[in-house]
């Protein structure tokens, strides 16, 4: 992982087109979430900082009646984590000043740097879980992400696999990958301010407005450059076996039983959302598909989990293949049909992994 390739293209190079801004947020809105999100942020890292010693006192105490290296290990990551999340906000408080940008400085130049503390934040973040826990990460096929433009289809298990494609992807090959995300991460104060600098597009989920949902999605899909990629999770949301029993429940209800009857097979992972996927693949510029699958965090899908040392000495399987642009359908049905059967090689590669 420490090795990263020079990419091929540049991300946000000086004249590259930009896809258009996402619409205003109000100002109120957006900066008394500021205020108290990074004063949270803020708050608790000073408090984990000064009481770090007799915690981690405690928390050995608590391991050795236990047995199980969790609460050290625990308290580790999560101040290591308000750490980095303190570096990344004042260091995007120094990329918007040394910038100029609010001079009328080249906005790409602006863009560059954000990204590029995008990828020291991610990598940075990675690294110290990867230590702190003890993984070991085996890489997959990498070449197949190497290059844009693509559309990059990821299977979502844990909260713990979001920086994935930031490592893998964007770090190593130098790629800028445009987030498909939920609006509720606004709240963590790296994501709202460097995330929404960057072409990322953040969507409110349970409004029953699909139309702004997926012009969102559409509009962070133009001006795919060679150094450019929009990810989406198709499954919308953490795989879990109850999430399973409902999207499976949701499909009957629909009546489509040939969907139905293929939703049922996948086992390990979520029946796609349509969508999402779909309007990206109808308004595709010639971008290639890339599916990244990864198994490894099942032991920590929930934060009950994480307390009770999900995380602790996993081995991390992470891995890519690429679908050109000529092979994808263009008629939407043979699209929904691909999409499931790329969607089950998902499922057989997590399959064969965890046996």
């Amino acid at each position: 992982m420490e090795d990263r390739t020079v990419p091929i293209a540049v991300a946000f190079a000086e004249g590259s087109p930009l896809p258009p801004p996402p619409p205003p947020e109000r100002w109120g809105r957006r900066w008394s979430r500021r205020v108290l999100s990074i004063g949270g942020y803020h708050a608790v890292a000073a408090l984990l900082t000064i009481s770090f010693v007799p915690l981690a006192v405690l928390g050995a105490m608590v391991d050795a009646v236990r047995r199980r290296r969790v609460a050290v290990r625990a308290l580790g990551f999560f101040t290591f984590y308000f750490l980095c999340e303190l570096a990344g906000i004042w260091a995007s408080f120094g990329v918007w000043l040394g910038s100029g940008v609010w001079l009328g400085a080249s906005r790409h130049r602006f863009l560059r740097w954000n990204f590029a503390l995008q990828c020291w934040w991610a990598r940075t973040l990675f690294g110290g879980a990867r230590r702190i826990f003890r993984w070991k990460v085996e890489v997959e096929d990498h070449a197949a992400a190497a290059s844009g433009p693509m559309l990059f289809f990821i299977r979502h298990l844990s909260t713990a696999d979001t920086v994935l494609a930031a490592v893998f992807v964007s770090d190593r090959f130098g790629l800028c990958l445009r987030y498909v995300l939920k609006s509720e991460l606004l709240w963590d104060p790296c994501l709202d301010i460097v995330g929404q600098r960057l072409p990322n597009g953040f969507v409110t989920r349970g409004t029953g407005d699909v139309e702004r949902a997926l012009a969102e999605v559409l509009r962070i899909e133009q001006a795919l450059g060679p150094a450019d990629g929009v990810l989406i999770y198709p499954e919308g949301t953490r795989f879990t076996p109850a999430k399973r029993r409902r999207a499976l429940e949701q499909l009957a209800e629909k009546g489509d039983t040939a969907l139905l009857e293929r939703a049922r097979k996948l086992e390990r992972v979520l029946p796609p959302k349509l969508a999402g996927p779909l309007a990206l693949l109808e308004r595709n510029p010639g971008a290639d598909v890339v599916f990244c699958v990864h198994t490894g965090y099942e032991r920590a899908m929930s934060f009950r989990e994480f307390l009770a040392g999900g995380l602790n000495d996993l081995l991390i399987h992470v891995g890519f293949w690429r679908v050109p642009f000529a092979e994808i359908p263009e008629e939407r049905d043979a699209r929904v049909a691909w999409l499931y059967d790329q969607w089950s090689r998902v499922d057989a590669w997590v399959q064969a992994r965890e046996r």
